[in-house]
């Protein structure tokens, strides 16, 4: 089928950014003296900035497909001996177009979708002359499958971004990746790229990183990349030079079938773990991939095509895009009720209240991102000294990683000094403070700051928890006080929740949104309210799963009952990990304030009183599964109401929509999408679940409880 065949499919695509494909004639250089021929170069452009990635959309590829058509035309002709593909600086291509991907419309669109890349890309692979891709900057999923469906490949050591992340995105590598990169890199590798990276934070491939694997075949540095890559096309066609490929495999070979069967098993296993099986995308990818070892590659592409239909018909794959495309990649970018950012203060001095972990992690976020001298204070020289010492340690290690230069290095640690006295916040303009989570404690730190800074001087608090209303209270001026409530570990959780109190000014608000923004973190306007947003929402989870285990729910029933959801990790595991202590205190903050809704433990606080770090065992049983010990059991008390798995799930279904009612209700947030784009950055939720709001009109929590969804439909859903 001709690309032309496509055209009806395109023309509902209007509005479509197009990426257009330039043709260049380039006389090859001299091997062994001697010109190999005319040489075609395609770049693929859309003409605008690097802000604005080329994407794959229908009209994109028909006008692709066209003029490679052409070249295939003229390759029979003998007019030109090799066909290039390239992009525009930073870019082959950012894979399809979301946007247009999201609004196919019923399952035959989103097949013919599938069937015009194949169509295309199979015009690349099948030119009559060798073909090649020029891997100049990011390259994801049908971005990168031009370049598997190249004939050789060269990529750009500077190159930052390589993956096929459809795992992550709800789909499958649908046009021949799945197929191709197994018998290129073989399937241990393969299983990686295409599960491993994806489900482990969207995790990409450097340039040097996908030569050392076998997805290309050379690599050059950027500054003469284009002309170092033409040099080296014009030798393969020479035959003066072969690539090897020591990775390559060929799955009819029996040692191969065995490690092919064992890279599906192993790919299985990590999906089980990370997302239990709740998404169906990853074991879609898996199931072609065990498939094709023995299809032809036509077979395999009306597989892929046939399975990529199905999945674009998925709530799963509307809620990721939602989550991905107008959540963290629009919505994050313009947060709802932030203030002109025109009102926002300079900010050349940051203080830092505490120097314990917390606080010094902030002192090096502060100090690496925004480049101004950052001073700790704490009680005693002992503590400071600490901060300031693993502020230099954890430099020293992104040193010796290669992260930073031994410049940069030199001029962070000058950055992050430290003082045991509040004197050295005179000449701040912005300081925040990360002591005990106390409000007495907090409001005298703030009471002895504000003495000594400037009026002008911002002041934040990165309480989790407790009322920055109450905080401003006592203070001459309440205006300047903001929470900025940051992520444990600080330097990789994205979300900001910034809260605004009654009576914080526009000017400091536009302040701490631009201070997210220098500090590469996607901020959310949030209302002061207990918890604010993600450790209200967690916290209703955990209360709910743990009053089961009160009422008698045997402990790995009521562990293990939202795993359906496809959570990052389970109620009890989170619980571990945030810390028994700390949570409990959060939870009867919360308590207090929303009062039954959030119920306290007494079998959590003996676990505490017991010095225990968590409800399961420090190590697993004989059976590799958690358990409690039988000393442990005997110091709590259990009801005599055991619920079901499915009955923990519904029961947590609802509260989780009652609360969400209730924030929305409050004006905790502008809207359901904030809360998605909280729980996605601040608490690592899936994309599949769309966040929460999405998963909950899905399972009809929402109108069980509130009699209506989150959500409009078409929004992260089926449109009506």
């Amino acid at each position: 089928m001709s690309a032309a065949d496509f055209r009806k499919l395109a023309e509902l695509f209007p509005n479509e950014s197009v990426t257009h494909s330039y043709v260049q004639d380039i006389e090859l250089p001299l091997v062994d003296g001697t010109s190999p021929g005319t040489f075609a170069l395609v770049t693929l452009d859309n003409g605008l900035d690097h802000s604005k990635p080329t994407t794959l959309g229908p009209n994109t590829l028909i006008e692709l497909g066209t003029v490679l058509e052409g070249l295939r035309d003229r390759a029979a002709r003998g007019e030109i001996v090799g066909v290039g593909v390239t992009g525009k600086p930073y870019f082959l291509v950012a894979g399809a177009d979301l946007s247009t991907v999201k609004s196919v419309s019923g399952r035959e669109q989103g097949l013919w979708m599938a069937q015009l890349g194949h169509d295309v890309y199979a015009t690349l692979a099948n030119l009559g002359v060798p073909s090649f891709a020029f891997i100049n900057g990011l390259a994801l999923g049908g971005g990168l499958e031009i370049a598997l469906q190249s004939t050789y490949r060269t990529v750009s050591t500077g190159a930052g971004a390589l993956a096929l992340p459809e795992a992550f995105i709800g789909l499958v590598p649908g046009w021949g990746g799945v197929y191709i990169l197994p018998r290129l890199i073989g399937p241990e590798h393969a299983v990686k790229v295409m599960i491993e990276n994806p489900l482990s934070n969207n995790r990409t491939l450097t340039g040097p990183q996908a030569f050392e694997l076998g997805v290309a075949d050379a690599v050059f540095e950027p500054a003469d990349f284009v002309e170092q890559s033409v040099a080296w096309a014009a030798k393969v066609i020479a035959g003066a030079v072969t690539p090897a490929r020591p990775n390559a495999v060929d799955p009819a070979a029996p040692e191969v079938a065995a490690r092919w069967a064992a890279a599906v098993a192993k790919g299985r296993a990590f999906v089980e773990a990370k997302t239990s099986n709740a998404s169906p995308a990853p074991r879609k990818v898996l199931d072609v991939l065990e498939a094709n070892r023995t299809l032809t590659q036509a077979e395999s592409a009306e597989l892929e095509c046939e399975t990529l239909a199905d999945l674009m018909q998925t709530n799963e794959f509307r809620s990721t895009v939602y989550a991905f495309l107008d959540l963290v990649q629009r919505r994050s970018k313009r947060p709802a009720g932030a203030p002109d950012r025109k009102l926002a203060r300079p900010v050349a001095k940051i203080g830092v209240v505490g120097a314990g972990l917390m606080a010094s992690q902030l002192a090096l976020l502060f100090a690496r991102q925004l480049k101004v001298p950052v001073v700790m204070t704490d009680i005693d020289q002992a503590r400071v000294d600490k901060g300031v010492g693993y502020v230099h340690a954890e430099v020293d290690k992104l040193l010796a990683k290669g992260r930073i230069s031994s410049d940069a290095a030199n001029r962070t640690r000058a950055l992050v000094t430290g003082s045991v006295s509040k004197e050295a916040f005179a000449d701040a303009d912005f300081v925040i403070e990360a002591v005990f989570e106390e409000l007495n404690v907090k409001k005298q730190v703030f009471k002895e700051v504000e003495a000594i800074v400037s009026p002008e001087c911002i002041l934040a608090t990165n309480t989790s928890s407790l009322s920055v209303t109450a905080m401003a209270e006592d203070l001459e001026h309440p205006e300047r006080l903001v929470g900025f409530h940051f992520f444990n570990p600080v330097a990789v959780m994205p979300l900001l929740e910034i809260v605004r109190a009654p009576k914080t000014d526009d000017a400091v608000l536009a302040t701490a949104f631009e201070l997210a923004k220098g500090l590469k973190k996607s901020a959310v306007l949030v209302k002061d309210a207990a918890a604010f947003v993600v450790n209200r929402i967690l916290l209703r989870l955990m209360g709910e799963v743990t009053a089961a285990f009160d009422e008698g729910t045997p402990a790995d029933v009521a562990d293990n009952a939202l795993r359906p959801m496809g959570l990052p990790m389970t109620p009890f595991v989170l619980g571990a990990m945030v810390g028994l202590p700390v949570a409990q205190h959060v939870q009867e903050s919360l308590h207090a304030a929303f009062g039954d809704r959030f119920t306290v433990s007494a079998n959590l606080q003996t676990l505490i009183d017991n010095g225990m770090k968590s409800v399961w065992a420090p190590e697993k049983g004989p059976d590799g599964k958690p358990f409690i010990p039988a000393e442990t059991l005997a110091l709590m008390t259990f009801g005599t109401a055991p619920s079901t798995a499915e009955e923990v799930l519904r029961r947590t279904q609802d509260a989780l929509a009652e609360e969400i009612g209730l924030m929305l209700a409050e004006g905790v947030v502008a809207g359901p999408e904030d809360i998605d784009l909280c729980m996605i950055l601040g608490a690592g939720w899936p994309m599949f679940l769309g966040g929460i709001t999405p998963y909950l009109d899905r399972v009809g929590a929402s109108e069980r409880v509130n009699g209506r969804k989150f959500l409009a439909p078409g929004v992260a859903s089926e449109p009506a």
